[in-house]
């Protein structure tokens, strides 16, 4: 186990689940790369768990305050999670911080072993990960357990989204505190190059069934005769959906894949600078791709949902996720300068007074001063 040192502080936070710090995979890591220097600034001694050579330590924005603990595992889609976890979670026993921030109802299964040794723990839910499509029966069977070890074992829970509070006080009979993802307001990036500002449609996803995303490739050829299409993400292993995006990027001139896109600045600018950006995740909360769009400004159209309705607000807009509809409201954001308008005015208006990164990080340091200030771990019958 490979670990970095910092200087000792006061109190020590470990925050296990995610890839490492600084990582650029996904919602739980962008999470992390917030949360971690905010606790350090505030007198914590932060510890991020992770997996070996997950994380860009030549980051020129990495804090040097926070400690990475690299832990070994199985790198497999389907056992990944499981085992970092437990890797992370036996190490974090043996130094006994004061609390524990988990991401994922995955790691639930260790959770008892943190309580054994006294360490109280904040774990984020994330979605209904039992529902996803891109899981098969076992695998939706586990985290359907882990959710079950986490409504008995965690001492706070926290709901990235008021739906999935309700869902967890439904199903498991457990009270969660919402906190969502957060959002940065960018200053004006240039454009990619090739590209206009609000002259083509970007969709940002990793390539799985909840996505929408085999929707909205039915639909790019629609789209792609009327403006350009820009395609960010992959399944990260590769399939049909992969192969789909190379197939549309090599047929049509006016279809452009860039595959996972790490570079933040170019990510930001494509958000900024398109002209509709479709959303077409069904499952889970507060998905952090929307709230980054929409801090930057993107002109949204999201899959209709629950989540997605929360976030974006009564003014939102929402399409079916038919490839049919999919093309008509795309063509009719894509078309009108003053939808746009104000879709980016909605979506920067509410990414700033709901989902600021400042409100999350702060709202996660009260939880965790709240944990330490009982020290209790309420039993569940």
């Amino acid at each position: 186990m490979k670990r970095t040192t910092a200087a000792p502080q006061d109190r020590t936070v470990a925050i296990i689940g995610t890839r490492g710090y600084p990582s650029y995979y996904g919602g739980f890591e962008t999470a992390v790369r917030k949360l971690a220097p905010y606790l350090a600034a505030r007198g914590w001694n932060a510890v991020v768990y992770g997996r070996p050579g997950a994380a860009r330590m030549d980051d020129p924005a990495r804090d040097l305050r926070v400690q990475l603990v690299e832990t070994k595992g199985l790198e497999t889609k389907s056992l990944s999670t499981l085992t970092f976890g437990l890797t992370s979670v036996l190490h974090a026993c043996m130094q006994k911080p004061d609390v524990a921030i988990i991401m994922n109802v995955a790691n639930g299964f260790w959770l008892p072993l943190l309580r054994l040794r006294g360490i109280p723990t904040i774990v984020n839910v994330d979605g209904i990960e039992w529902e996803r499509a891109k899981w098969g029966r076992l695998a939706k069977g586990v985290f359907k357990l882990g959710a079950h070890f986490t409504a008995r074992f965690g001492t706070t829970l926290i709901a990235d989204s008021v739906e999935i509070s309700r869902r967890w006080k439904r199903d498991f009979d457990r009270e969660s505190t919402f906190i969502p993802y957060g959002g940065d307001i960018p200053a004006e990036l240039p454009l990619v190059d090739g590209l206009n500002h609000r002259g083509y449609v970007l969709i940002v996803a990793r390539f799985v069934p909840e996505n929408s995303v085999e929707e909205f490739f039915e639909a790019v050829p629609e789209i792609a005769k009327n403006f350009p299409v820009v395609i960010v993400g992959s399944s990260g292993y590769g399939g049909p959906l992969d192969d789909k995006a190379e197939a549309l990027s090599l047929k049509h001139e006016n279809v452009h894949w860039l595959g996972h896109v790490s570079d933040d600045a170019k990510l930001l600018s494509l958000w900024q600078h398109c002209g509709v950006y479709f959303h077409g995740h069904s499952v889970g909360g507060t998905n952090p791709a929307l709230v980054q769009a929409m801090a930057c400004g993107a002109p949204t159209l999201a899959r209709d949902t629950v989540y997605n309705r929360e976030v974006l607000g009564p003014h939102g807009r929402f399409t079916a996720v038919e490839p049919r509809d999919v093309v008509s409201s795309v063509l009719e954001l894509a078309a009108d300068v003053n939808l746009q308008a104000e879709a980016s005015s909605n979506g920067l208006s509410r990414a700033a007074t709901t989902y600021s990164w400042a409100n999350v990080c702060r709202a996660y340091e009260e939880e965790a001063e709240k944990v330490l200030r009982s020290r209790h771990v309420p039993a569940r019958s």
